[in-house]
C-alpha cells in the first residue's frame, strides 16, 4: 500500500505498550502494525509550514517556514527555555495564545530516559511529553499555576540535574539501573527554596514507559529527509519519536513536520 502526504509528530496513546498513530494529511497510519515489516519513506522534495500551510524550501523548529519561526508564538524563546515567559506579566507574542497554553498549570517532573534528567511540561501534555522524549519512567515532582514558575524551579535544578536527553543512549535503551524516582524525588525537594517548596507534589505515582520494540540497536544513525530521500528497511520498532530500523537507522518523525512523504507497506 503507498500513501501519500504531509507527515506531522506521531500521535502516542499510554497502553502495555506505547501505541504510535501516524498523521499523513487526512489519514492516521497504525505504526504499530508494521512493526517486524518492511517499509519505503520518501521524500517528495516539498515542506509545508505546520504553522500556516506555505511551501517552504526550509524547516526551521520542526516545521515552521522562516516567516512562523520569527512570529509564532510556538517558537518563542520561552518554549526552550520556561524561566524566560513573560505571559504572567501580559506579555508575549500573541496574549490569547499564551492564555491557552502559559498561563495554564504546568508540571516539573523527573523522567529517567538514559539517565536522570529534570523537565516541565503542561499538565495536558503528561504523559505525551514523556513518550516523545522515550522516557522509561517518570514522575511529577511540582505543579504550577504557569509556565514562569515551572521554569524557575527547573533552573534552580538545573545545577544538579541534567534537562536534556542523550538521544542516541536513549535508542540503544541505555537506562541507568537502580535509580529510585520516589527517593530521588524527596532529595530534590531538599534542593528547591522555601518560596519554591510550596508547588512541591507529595503524591508519588511513577508512570512506566514499555515502547514497541524488537530489538534496540547496538549503534545508531541518525537519518536526516535533507541528505537521504529515500528510507527503506524493516522497522523494528518505535520509541520517542523515533522509528529505528533493523541496520540501526533511525529517522526523527517530529524533526520532519510538515514534509511530504510517500509511504509504502
Amino acid at each position: 500500500m503507498r500513501v501519500t502526504g504531509r507527515i506531522l509528530k506521531m500521535k502516542t496513546e499510554l497502553a502495555e505498550q506505547v501505541i504510535y498513530h501516524l498523521p499523513l494529511e487526512d489519514k492516521r497510519i497504525e505504526m504499530n502494525a508494521l512493526i517486524g515489516r518492511t517499509i519505503s519513506l520518501n521524500y517528495e522534495n516539498e515542506i509545508y509550514c505546520i504553522s500556516c500551510g506555505a511551501l517552504t524550501k526550509r524547516s526551521f523548529s520542526q516545521g515552521f517556514c522562516y516567516t512562523c519561526f520569527i512570529s509564532s508564538s510556538e517558537t518563542s524563546e520561552c518554549i526552550l527555555r520556561p524561566e524566560l515567559c513573560l505571559a504572567h506579566e501580559g506579555k508575549g507574542r500573541d496574549m490569547e495564545w499564551e492564555k491557552k497554553h502559559h498561563l495554564q498549570e504546568h508540571f516539573v517532573y523527573l523522567a529517567l530516559s538514559s539517565d536522570l534528567k529534570v523537565g516541565v511540561t503542561r499538565s495536558t501534555q503528561v504523559p505525551t511529553r514523556w513518550i516523545d522524549q522515550g522516557a522509561s519512567s517518570a514522575i511529577c515532582l511540582a505543579k504550577t499555576p504557569n509556565r514562569f514558575l515551572s521554569g524557575c524551579i527547573e533552573v534552580s535544578l538545573k545545577k544538579h540535574l541534567s534537562d536534556k536527553t542523550n538521544w542516541q543512549r536513549m535508542l540503544k535503551n541505555e537506562v541507568k539501573q537502580g535509580v529510585n524516582l520516589s527517593a530521588e524525588k524527596k532529595k530534590v525537594k531538599e534542593l528547591l527554596s522555601e518560596e519554591l517548596k510550596q508547588y512541591y507534589i507529595e503524591e508519588d505515582l511513577i508512570a512506566e514507559i514499555n515502547y514497541p520494540v524488537i530489538l534496540y540497536p547496538k549503534k545508531v544513525k541518525s537519518i536526516d529527509f535533507e541528505k537521504q530521500n529515500l528510507l527503506s528497511g524493516k522497522l523494528n520498532g518505535i520509541k520517542g519519536q523515533y522509528l529505528i530500523f533493523e541496520d540501526g537507522s533511525v529517522l526523527n518523525i517530529r524533526k520532519h513536520n510538515g514534509y511530504v512523504v510517500s509511504l509504502e507497506y
